[in-house]
């Protein structure tokens, strides 16, 4: 049983395709979608094999506040945490829930683009928060849409306009709007100093819309691209090679929660406690924070990778932040 969970938020630095198959629609190719809903989403599977790939090839680790050289021990440590590469020795001890869309960048006549969200998102998330044991100080406005202050979208009097449709906004300058964009100015966008203009652009330029249209926007302006197929021969198209993916538009932000439990095998455990003075379920709270502490502290050094499909054309690089 997983005893520790934290959130930490993906920043899609280039359009992201995590596929669900071939499909009979129009699309050939869709994204990953929650069944209820149709919002984007990245399956679990698909987010631990891609962390899984970024901890297999460091050449060093810090493990309980040492650091690792040796290959045989980060081949151990990988093994413990994301679970044997074959066959079912045991479970990993690290997991992950799927990755649930946060913001969502729509084209905008004034600002370029606004990041949408909608009260069912943000009810799930900060469900999701108190579950991490986050505290947080904003909440849902009770009018909507809503804008927070200094929101650079305006096009006239009350008026914004995302894609083709122009939505009259009944709460500018909303407080609980503005407490959701300085919270995630400060918790889901990277630090450094090449995303100031991000983290200032999410304070003025978020957008809660109704959760009708949200839905409306996720599954109608998600970027579709049709690629062909040349043949290598006559340097022409190739005869039916033609198709159409769907991508998740490059800044859009997703979270999930990372869960920690023991390791299941402990005859080879080097996360264990460093102390018999405690009792066993804090003997196996601490294992848990260890392996949490071995995957937030070395994933910030390997910030960016990527995640879906189509990595030969630039496609799915996703910044990560935990949140401290």
């Amino acid at each position: 049983m997983f005893k520790i969970a934290k959130p930490f938020f993906m920043l899609c630095e280039t359009p992201l395709h995590a596929g669900s198959g071939d499909d009979l629609g129009v699309v050939d190719r869709p994204i990953q979608r929650e069944r209820h809903t149709d919002f984007p989403k990245v399956e679990s599977s698909s987010l631990k094999g891609a962390l899984r790939e970024i901890f297999e090839k460091m050449e060093s680790i810090i493990l309980n506040g040492k650091k690792i050289n040796d290959s045989k021990e980060l081949r151990k440590a990988v093994e413990l945490v994301f679970g044997p590469e074959s066959g079912d020795k045991h479970a990993g001890a690290l997991g992950f829930t799927d990755a649930r869309l946060l913001l969502f960048p729509v084209k905008s006549v004034k600002g370029v683009f606004a990041w949408v969200t909608c009260p069912h998102i943000l009810n799930r998330f900060k469900n999701d928060l108190s579950l991490c044991g986050v505290k947080n100080n904003f909440s849902i406005p009770k009018s909507i849409p809503a804008t927070p202050g200094g929101c650079t979208l305006f096009v006239k009097d009350k008026k914004i306009v995302l894609e083709e449709y122009t939505f009259e906004i009944t709460s500018q300058n909303d407080e609980n709007c503005k407490k959701l964009a300085e919270w995630l100015a400060e918790n889901a966008l990277p630090s450094d100093d090449a995303y100031t203009y991000w983290r200032d652009k999410i304070k003025r330029d978020i957008v809660i819309l109704s959760d009708d249209d949200f839905r409306d926007f996720v599954s109608m302006c998600t970027e579709v691209i049709t690629r062909i197929k040349i043949n290598s021969e006559t340097g022409t198209v190739q005869t039916r090679a033609l198709f159409i993916e769907e991508y998740l538009p490059a800044e859009s932000i997703l979270y999930s929660l990372a869960l920690t439990s023991p390791v299941r095998n402990k005859e080879k455990s080097i996360f264990a406690a460093n102390t018999d003075k405690i009792s066993e379920g804090e003997k196996e709270t601490q294992e848990a924070q260890n392996i949490m502490n071995y995957f937030t502290e070395n994933i910030k050094e390997n910030s960016v990778f990527q995640l879906g499909g189509n990595a030969g054309i630039g496609k799915g690089f996703v910044h990560i932040k935990v949140l401290s």
